[in-house]
């Protein structure tokens, strides 16, 4: 059991030896740990439930954000054919029939995936005081087993690191070191290496897994909401202007393509490694192979930029798949487009009541208004005129993004073991996009028996 303060010092870890399946679980202290001392903390002659009776009767601990609340890996049902059907989950026809109701193995399959987010969370370091800071905690070699994650079949191949481009000011030196961090450890790319589960899958799967925003600059980032246009795209390839082009939020770019010295850029450390990957295992005949690119809030974004950027950059590239969760909007319909020519496969999980999912900029309605109907009076006229000029004004800005990839919509109020009521971060937690996953049947069909099982509220999630 892990017992972590409020003044974010050093944890206290106690281990039961004595079972045989050791777990660890985070909780709030909420009262001095001087106060605690009239506890006998002796777990080889208790079991974790009984201390945990004991603290929580006292007042001394807070039970409402256990991480055990995340639900565990679903095993695939006793008919799973993944195997044989795995470029349907995996989206090649836009997951036509399997969204409502979820299918069972596209549930086990978001599930998984979400663990591997779960787990780019879990290796990075959120203490500002410590000299980690926004660091991995862990090696590549431990880093899944670490972090919840011991039999998943993968081994992280290529630490991931995005850097701000945002310019500091000369006074920010006067500042704490943590606030003007401005490259930071926000992922990792793993391969599936274990036969049996490449068996299971039906071919050799690459996750590129990203957490969400940590630091003060990325959150600087997030606020950059205005479009600018890709890089490699201008008026030259046949669009009458830049903004006719495909564009994406400005800050999500500055995070996906800034160098800082002679550190590379997360773009390339991802390209890096698929080059990597593509040579080691594209040309092998007896086996297929997917890239899977996962992340929750800011991960999300940087998740759809990464599939973009791996089929435009390798003509070759096999079947490139993202699953985000909680994801904001990231380009306009130029930008959406080309992810669709590209044969890019986007799944977002959306929570209904989920603000960030909602931001940045606005959609609007691509049909113009007809203004030469007949019958129409002049006043009718003149405000159709009006409505068409502004709507045209309009697209000129740089705010107007547009909704990309399909989408599974999910809805907090389904879900009873928000004991609490509905709030902002509640709602955007990567835990309880899970929990929602895990119980969704259909539209029409809210949760039951799966909610009942839960016992905890989830942990805040960072966004």
């Amino acid at each position: 059991m892990k017992l972590s303060c409020k003044n974010i010092r050093p944890c206290t870890i106690f281990n039961n030896a004595t079972q045989q399946n050791t777990y660890f679980k985070c909780y709030t202290i909420t009262q001095p740990l001087a106060k605690l001392s009239h506890i006998n903390l002796n777990l080889e002659s208790k079991p974790f439930r009984n201390i945990e009776h004991l603290l929580f009767q006292n007042g001394d601990i807070d039970f409402t954000h256990p991480i055990s609340s995340l639900p565990p890996p679903r095993p695939p049902p006793l008919s799973s054919d993944i195997d044989q059907r795995w470029m349907d989950y995996q989206g090649i026809q836009n997951w036509e029939g399997l969204l409502d109701p979820l299918d069972d193995n596209l549930r086990a399959e978001i599930i998984r995936y979400g663990h591997f987010v779960e787990a780019a969370y879990r290796a990075c370091d959120f203490d500002p005081s410590s000299f980690s800071f926004s660091k991995c905690l862990y090696s590549k070699r431990k880093l899944l087993n670490q972090c919840g994650l011991p039999k998943s079949g993968y081994q992280v191949s290529r630490n991931l690191v995005a850097t701000s481009g945002i310019q500091m000011p000369g006074w920010i030196e006067k500042v704490p070191s943590w606030m003007a961090t401005q490259s930071s450890w926000i992922g990792y790319v793993a391969v599936c290496h274990d036969k049996r589960e490449i068996s299971r899958l039906g071919r050799r799967d690459v996750v590129i897994a990203f957490r969400g925003t940590a630091t003060c600059l990325e959150w600087l980032e997030n606020l950059r909401a205005n479009l600018t246009s890709l890089p490699n795209y201008n008026s030259s390839n046949g669009y009458k202007n830049n903004n006719d082009g495909p564009m994406v939020e400005s800050g999500f770019l500055s995070l996906y393509t800034s160098k800082l010295g002679t550190r590379p850029s997360l773009q390339d450390l991802v390209q890096q490694e698929v080059g990597k990957i593509l040579e080691t295992y594209g040309q092998q005949q007896y086996e297929q192979l997917s890239f899977t690119i996962t992340g929750h809030s800011l991960g999300a974004a940087l998740a759809t930029l990464v599939a973009y950027d791996i089929k435009q950059t390798f003509k070759i590239a096999p079947l490139v798949t993202v699953i985000s969760f909680g994801g904001p909007r990231v380009g306009n319909t130029s930008f959406r487009s080309c992810l669709e020519t590209q044969g890019t496969k986007i799944l977002r999980i959306v929570n209904s009541d989920d603000l960030i999912t909602k931001v940045p900029g606005f959609v609007i309605d691509n049909k113009r208004i007809n203004t030469s109907k007949t019958g129409i009076n002049n006043q009718e006229h003149r405000m159709a005129n009006f409505s068409s000029w502004i709507q045209r004004r309009i697209e000129d800005t740089q705010w107007v993004y547009a909704d990309i990839g399909c989408e599974l919509k999910l809805s907090s109020k389904d879900s009873p073991y928000d004991l609490n009521g509905l709030n902002i971060a509640t709602c955007h937690e990567l835990k309880t996009y899970l929990h929602l996953v895990n119980g969704f049947r259909s539209s029409h069909c809210p949760f039951k028996e799966t909610a009942r099982r839960i016992m905890n509220k989830p942990p805040m999630q960072k966004a």
